[in-house]
Protein backbone atom coordinates (compact mmCIF):
# COMPACT_ATOMS: atom_id res chain seq x y z
CA UNK A 1 0.00 0.00 0.00
CA UNK A 2 1.70 3.04 -1.14
CA UNK A 3 1.81 6.76 1.07
CA UNK A 4 -1.23 8.08 -0.79
CA UNK A 5 -3.67 4.84 -0.63
CA UNK A 6 -2.56 4.50 2.73
CA UNK A 7 -3.71 8.63 3.32
CA UNK A 8 -6.81 8.14 1.77
CA UNK A 9 -8.31 5.09 3.25
CA UNK A 10 -7.67 6.58 6.86
CA UNK A 11 -9.21 9.50 5.46
CA UNK A 12 -12.40 8.02 4.53
CA UNK A 13 -12.49 5.96 7.89
CA UNK A 14 -11.91 9.53 9.49
CA UNK A 15 -14.19 11.31 7.54
CA UNK A 16 -17.32 9.14 7.65
CA UNK A 17 -19.10 8.30 10.96
CA UNK A 18 -22.00 6.44 9.67
CA UNK A 19 -25.61 7.56 10.08
CA UNK A 20 -27.79 5.66 12.37
CA UNK A 21 -25.71 2.85 12.27
CA UNK A 22 -26.21 0.93 15.15
CA UNK A 23 -30.03 1.23 14.30
CA UNK A 24 -29.68 0.39 10.93
CA UNK A 25 -27.71 -2.84 11.36
CA UNK A 26 -30.26 -3.55 14.14
CA UNK A 27 -33.09 -3.44 11.98
CA UNK A 28 -31.29 -5.85 9.11
CA UNK A 29 -29.85 -8.32 11.96
CA UNK A 30 -32.91 -10.41 12.15
CA UNK A 31 -32.77 -11.43 7.90
CA UNK A 32 -29.00 -12.14 7.99
CA UNK A 33 -29.25 -15.72 10.03
CA UNK A 34 -28.99 -17.74 6.97
CA UNK A 35 -25.73 -19.39 5.84
CA UNK A 36 -24.63 -17.11 3.46
CA UNK A 37 -26.76 -13.72 3.50
CA UNK A 38 -26.65 -11.06 0.90
CA UNK A 39 -27.05 -7.22 1.44
CA UNK A 40 -27.23 -5.09 -0.88
CA UNK A 41 -25.65 -1.16 0.14
CA UNK A 42 -27.25 1.08 -2.50
CA UNK A 43 -25.60 3.83 -1.33
CA UNK A 44 -22.22 2.65 -0.76
CA UNK A 45 -20.47 6.06 -0.52
CA UNK A 46 -17.28 5.67 2.00
CA UNK A 47 -18.09 1.80 2.77
CA UNK A 48 -18.71 2.47 6.23
CA UNK A 49 -22.21 1.35 6.79
CA UNK A 50 -20.85 -1.94 4.88
CA UNK A 51 -17.35 -2.18 6.78
CA UNK A 52 -19.65 -2.50 9.75
CA UNK A 53 -21.83 -5.04 8.66
CA UNK A 54 -19.21 -6.78 6.74
CA UNK A 55 -17.42 -6.95 10.69
CA UNK A 56 -20.32 -8.17 12.42
CA UNK A 57 -22.04 -10.70 10.05
CA UNK A 58 -19.00 -13.03 9.01
CA UNK A 59 -20.92 -15.27 6.37
CA UNK A 60 -22.25 -12.32 5.14
CA UNK A 61 -21.84 -10.68 1.35
CA UNK A 62 -22.49 -7.12 0.55
CA UNK A 63 -22.67 -5.95 -2.64
CA UNK A 64 -22.39 -2.11 -2.71
CA UNK A 65 -23.63 0.39 -5.49
CA UNK A 66 -22.75 3.81 -6.22
CA UNK A 67 -22.88 5.99 -9.15
CA UNK A 68 -19.50 7.83 -7.94
CA UNK A 69 -16.57 6.50 -8.74
CA UNK A 70 -14.45 8.17 -6.63
CA UNK A 71 -16.66 6.39 -3.87
CA UNK A 72 -15.60 3.21 -5.15
CA UNK A 73 -11.91 4.40 -5.24
CA UNK A 74 -12.44 4.89 -1.16
CA UNK A 75 -14.62 2.70 -0.48
CA UNK A 76 -12.41 -0.18 -2.06
CA UNK A 77 -9.25 0.36 -0.39
CA UNK A 78 -11.66 0.79 2.81
CA UNK A 79 -13.11 -2.66 2.10
CA UNK A 80 -10.63 -4.97 0.27
CA UNK A 81 -9.36 -6.59 3.59
CA UNK A 82 -12.81 -8.86 3.07
CA UNK A 83 -11.87 -9.91 -0.18
CA UNK A 84 -15.37 -10.97 -2.50
CA UNK A 85 -17.52 -11.11 0.31
CA UNK A 86 -17.46 -7.36 -0.50
CA UNK A 87 -18.76 -7.01 -4.31
CA UNK A 88 -18.73 -3.23 -5.96
CA UNK A 89 -21.10 -2.35 -8.25
CA UNK A 90 -20.62 1.12 -10.56
CA UNK A 91 -24.59 1.61 -10.98
CA UNK A 92 -27.77 3.37 -9.49
CA UNK A 93 -29.45 2.11 -7.25
CA UNK A 94 -32.81 1.78 -9.66
CA UNK A 95 -30.57 -1.02 -11.20
CA UNK A 96 -31.31 -3.42 -8.37
CA UNK A 97 -33.14 -5.65 -10.67
CA UNK A 98 -30.64 -6.05 -13.20
CA UNK A 99 -27.91 -6.50 -10.66
CA UNK A 100 -29.95 -9.14 -9.18
CA UNK A 101 -30.66 -11.47 -12.26
CA UNK A 102 -26.97 -10.58 -13.46
CA UNK A 103 -25.63 -12.17 -10.32
CA UNK A 104 -27.93 -15.16 -10.87
CA UNK A 105 -29.67 -14.38 -7.22
CA UNK A 106 -32.95 -15.35 -6.56
CA UNK A 107 -33.62 -12.62 -4.43
CA UNK A 108 -31.40 -11.09 -1.39
CA UNK A 109 -31.82 -10.40 2.64
CA UNK A 110 -31.41 -7.14 3.07
CA UNK A 111 -31.17 -3.68 1.09
CA UNK A 112 -29.54 -0.41 2.98
CA UNK A 113 -30.44 2.99 1.36
CA UNK A 114 -28.66 6.19 2.81
CA UNK A 115 -29.92 8.56 0.54
CA UNK A 116 -28.93 12.37 -0.44
CA UNK A 117 -25.63 14.06 -1.13
CA UNK A 118 -22.74 11.87 0.79
CA UNK A 119 -20.12 13.37 3.10
CA UNK A 120 -17.07 12.93 1.29
CA UNK A 121 -19.08 14.26 -1.63
CA UNK A 122 -19.90 17.72 0.58
CA UNK A 123 -16.41 18.15 1.61
CA UNK A 124 -14.51 17.61 -1.89
CA UNK A 125 -15.08 21.46 -3.11
CA UNK A 126 -14.14 20.64 -6.70
CA UNK A 127 -17.29 18.81 -6.83
CA UNK A 128 -19.90 22.08 -6.09
CA UNK A 129 -22.07 20.26 -3.72
CA UNK A 130 -21.56 22.73 -0.72
CA UNK A 131 -22.32 26.03 -0.60
CA UNK A 132 -19.86 26.74 2.42
CA UNK A 133 -16.93 26.55 0.13
CA UNK A 134 -16.48 28.41 -3.57
CA UNK A 135 -15.96 25.46 -6.50
CA UNK A 136 -17.11 25.02 -9.96
CA UNK A 137 -21.25 24.34 -10.33
CA UNK A 138 -20.90 20.80 -10.93
CA UNK A 139 -22.78 18.40 -8.40
CA UNK A 140 -22.50 15.45 -10.81
CA UNK A 141 -22.28 12.12 -8.43
CA UNK A 142 -21.08 10.49 -11.74
CA UNK A 143 -18.75 12.57 -13.51
CA UNK A 144 -19.13 11.18 -16.65
CA UNK A 145 -22.95 12.64 -17.19
CA UNK A 146 -22.99 15.61 -19.38
CA UNK A 147 -25.52 17.53 -17.08
CA UNK A 148 -24.04 19.69 -14.52
CA UNK A 149 -25.64 22.66 -12.21
CA UNK A 150 -23.64 24.90 -14.50
CA UNK A 151 -25.71 23.70 -17.41
CA UNK A 152 -29.02 23.96 -15.02
CA UNK A 153 -28.13 27.37 -14.03
CA UNK A 154 -27.11 29.20 -17.03
CA UNK A 155 -29.17 27.20 -19.80
CA UNK A 156 -32.63 26.31 -18.34
CA UNK A 157 -35.40 28.58 -18.99
CA UNK A 158 -36.75 30.87 -16.03
CA UNK A 159 -39.96 28.64 -15.61
CA UNK A 160 -38.20 25.59 -15.83
CA UNK A 161 -35.76 27.12 -13.44
CA UNK A 162 -38.81 27.93 -11.06
CA UNK A 163 -40.12 24.82 -11.15
CA UNK A 164 -37.43 23.11 -10.28
CA UNK A 165 -36.28 25.36 -7.49
CA UNK A 166 -39.87 25.29 -6.07
CA UNK A 167 -40.50 21.20 -6.93
CA UNK A 168 -37.34 19.92 -6.09
CA UNK A 169 -36.51 22.52 -3.29
CA UNK A 170 -39.73 23.92 -1.89
CA UNK A 171 -38.22 27.16 -2.38
CA UNK A 172 -40.35 29.81 -1.82
CA UNK A 173 -38.58 32.70 -2.63
CA UNK A 174 -38.03 30.64 -5.96
CA UNK A 175 -39.56 33.37 -8.38
CA UNK A 176 -37.10 36.37 -7.25
CA UNK A 177 -34.13 33.64 -7.14
CA UNK A 178 -34.61 32.89 -10.76
CA UNK A 179 -35.57 36.39 -11.73
CA UNK A 180 -32.07 37.53 -10.35
CA UNK A 181 -30.23 34.52 -12.07
CA UNK A 182 -31.98 35.19 -15.40
CA UNK A 183 -30.31 39.03 -15.13
CA UNK A 184 -27.17 38.33 -14.17
CA UNK A 185 -26.34 35.50 -16.81
CA UNK A 186 -27.78 37.84 -19.51
CA UNK A 187 -24.33 39.24 -18.37
CA UNK A 188 -22.34 36.60 -18.05
CA UNK A 189 -22.37 32.70 -17.41
CA UNK A 190 -22.38 32.02 -14.16
CA UNK A 191 -19.68 29.32 -12.97
CA UNK A 192 -19.06 28.78 -9.38
CA UNK A 193 -20.90 28.52 -6.46
CA UNK A 194 -19.63 31.02 -4.63
CA UNK A 195 -20.98 33.71 -7.45
CA UNK A 196 -24.17 31.29 -6.97
CA UNK A 197 -24.53 32.22 -3.45
CA UNK A 198 -23.80 35.56 -3.88
CA UNK A 199 -26.65 36.09 -6.12
CA UNK A 200 -29.46 34.00 -3.60
CA UNK A 201 -28.55 36.24 -0.36
CA UNK A 202 -29.49 39.22 -2.89
CA UNK A 203 -32.70 37.94 -3.99
CA UNK A 204 -33.75 36.31 -0.53
CA UNK A 205 -35.39 38.74 1.94
CA UNK A 206 -33.13 39.63 5.15
CA UNK A 207 -35.61 38.49 7.64
CA UNK A 208 -36.09 35.00 5.92
CA UNK A 209 -32.44 34.45 5.88
CA UNK A 210 -32.61 35.38 9.67
CA UNK A 211 -34.53 32.63 10.74
CA UNK A 212 -35.00 30.03 7.81
CA UNK A 213 -31.31 28.86 8.01
CA UNK A 214 -28.62 29.15 4.88
CA UNK A 215 -30.53 30.84 2.14
CA UNK A 216 -28.60 28.87 -0.66
CA UNK A 217 -29.60 25.77 0.90
CA UNK A 218 -33.20 24.37 -0.92
CA UNK A 219 -31.68 26.04 -4.26
CA UNK A 220 -28.83 23.63 -3.83
CA UNK A 221 -30.71 20.80 -3.19
CA UNK A 222 -32.60 21.35 -6.10
CA UNK A 223 -30.03 21.61 -8.35
CA UNK A 224 -28.22 18.50 -6.80
CA UNK A 225 -31.48 16.54 -7.22
CA UNK A 226 -31.91 17.77 -10.77
CA UNK A 227 -28.26 17.22 -12.03
CA UNK A 228 -28.99 13.28 -10.66
CA UNK A 229 -31.98 12.60 -11.46
CA UNK A 230 -32.36 11.22 -7.70
CA UNK A 231 -36.02 11.51 -7.35
CA UNK A 232 -36.81 9.68 -10.00
CA UNK A 233 -34.42 7.16 -9.44
CA UNK A 234 -35.98 6.43 -5.80
CA UNK A 235 -39.43 6.23 -7.04
CA UNK A 236 -38.22 3.28 -9.06
CA UNK A 237 -35.60 1.72 -6.16
CA UNK A 238 -38.01 1.50 -3.96
CA UNK A 239 -40.41 -0.87 -4.79
CA UNK A 240 -37.67 -2.79 -6.74
CA UNK A 241 -35.48 -2.98 -3.69
CA UNK A 242 -38.90 -4.20 -1.47
CA UNK A 243 -39.35 -6.86 -4.43
CA UNK A 244 -35.88 -8.21 -4.62
CA UNK A 245 -36.03 -9.43 -1.00
CA UNK A 246 -36.03 -13.25 -0.14
CA UNK A 247 -39.22 -14.17 1.95
CA UNK A 248 -37.91 -12.58 5.61
CA UNK A 249 -35.76 -10.06 3.80
CA UNK A 250 -35.75 -6.32 4.88
CA UNK A 251 -35.45 -2.63 3.19
CA UNK A 252 -33.88 0.17 5.52
CA UNK A 253 -34.27 3.76 4.40
CA UNK A 254 -33.14 6.75 5.53
CA UNK A 255 -33.82 9.97 4.11
CA UNK A 256 -32.92 13.38 4.85
CA UNK A 257 -35.58 15.93 3.40
CA UNK A 258 -39.60 15.17 3.19
CA UNK A 259 -39.32 14.65 -0.58
CA UNK A 260 -37.45 11.65 -0.23
CA UNK A 261 -39.03 10.32 2.92
CA UNK A 262 -42.16 10.28 1.23
CA UNK A 263 -41.04 8.50 -1.70
CA UNK A 264 -40.08 5.55 0.74
CA UNK A 265 -43.35 5.66 2.53
CA UNK A 266 -45.46 5.65 -0.30
CA UNK A 267 -43.42 3.04 -1.76
CA UNK A 268 -43.38 0.67 1.60
CA UNK A 269 -46.77 1.41 2.55
CA UNK A 270 -47.99 0.23 -1.18
CA UNK A 271 -47.08 -2.99 -0.19
CA UNK A 272 -47.84 -2.84 3.24
CA UNK A 273 -51.50 -2.72 2.59
CA UNK A 274 -54.43 -5.12 1.21
CA UNK A 275 -55.27 -4.79 -2.13
CA UNK A 276 -58.83 -6.72 -1.80
CA UNK A 277 -61.61 -4.87 -3.71
CA UNK A 278 -63.58 -2.88 -1.32
CA UNK A 279 -66.23 -4.56 0.03
CA UNK A 280 -64.82 -7.78 -0.88
CA UNK A 281 -66.37 -10.69 1.32
CA UNK A 282 -63.01 -12.86 1.94
CA UNK A 283 -59.63 -11.48 1.38
CA UNK A 284 -57.54 -14.02 -0.91
CA UNK A 285 -53.88 -15.00 -0.64
CA UNK A 286 -52.87 -12.67 -3.68
CA UNK A 287 -54.73 -9.44 -1.86
CA UNK A 288 -52.77 -10.12 1.06
CA UNK A 289 -50.16 -7.30 2.10
CA UNK A 290 -46.37 -7.98 0.83
CA UNK A 291 -44.64 -6.42 3.77
CA UNK A 292 -44.83 -5.38 7.11
CA UNK A 293 -43.43 -1.91 8.59
CA UNK A 294 -41.13 -2.44 10.78
CA UNK A 295 -40.83 1.12 12.09
CA UNK A 296 -43.78 3.40 13.68
CA UNK A 297 -44.16 6.05 11.16
CA UNK A 298 -41.10 7.50 10.30
CA UNK A 299 -38.17 7.32 13.42
CA UNK A 300 -35.79 9.81 13.96
CA UNK A 301 -32.34 9.98 15.72
CA UNK A 302 -31.85 10.73 19.26
CA UNK A 303 -29.90 13.49 20.59
CA UNK A 304 -27.59 11.29 21.29
CA UNK A 305 -26.83 10.13 18.16
CA UNK A 306 -27.07 13.62 16.68
CA UNK A 307 -23.90 14.39 18.99
CA UNK A 308 -21.99 11.84 17.52
CA UNK A 309 -22.98 12.54 14.08
CA UNK A 310 -24.20 16.30 13.78
CA UNK A 311 -24.94 15.07 9.88
CA UNK A 312 -27.77 12.48 11.28
CA UNK A 313 -29.83 15.54 12.46
CA UNK A 314 -32.27 15.63 9.77
CA UNK A 315 -32.22 12.07 9.07
CA UNK A 316 -35.78 9.67 8.66
CA UNK A 317 -35.60 6.04 9.04
CA UNK A 318 -38.07 3.46 7.40
CA UNK A 319 -37.82 0.06 7.59
CA UNK A 320 -40.12 -2.94 5.99
CA UNK A 321 -39.86 -6.47 5.98
CA UNK A 322 -41.34 -8.97 3.18
CA UNK A 323 -43.62 -11.34 4.43
CA UNK A 324 -45.13 -13.11 1.57
CA UNK A 325 -43.89 -13.44 -2.23
CA UNK A 326 -43.85 -10.76 -4.44
CA UNK A 327 -46.96 -10.52 -6.58
CA UNK A 328 -44.68 -9.12 -9.88
CA UNK A 329 -42.44 -12.81 -9.20
CA UNK A 330 -41.93 -14.95 -11.76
Amino acid sequence: MDAKTSHEERSARDRHVPVLLERCVNLLEPALSGQRPVVIDATLGMGGHTEHLLQRFPALTVIGIDRDAQAHRLAGERLKRFGDRFQPEHAVYDQIPEIVRRRGLQGVDGVLFDLGVSSFQLDERERGFAYSFDAPLDMRMNVDDDLTAEVVVNEYDANHLRRILRNWGEEKFAGRIVQSLVEVRQDHRIVSTGELVEIIKKAVPAAAQRHSGHPAKRTFQALRIEVNHELEALEAAIPAALNSLTLGGRVVAMSYHSLEDKIVKRGMTALAVSTAPKGFPVELEEHRPEVKILTRGVENPTDEEIDNNPRAASARLRAAERIRESRTAS
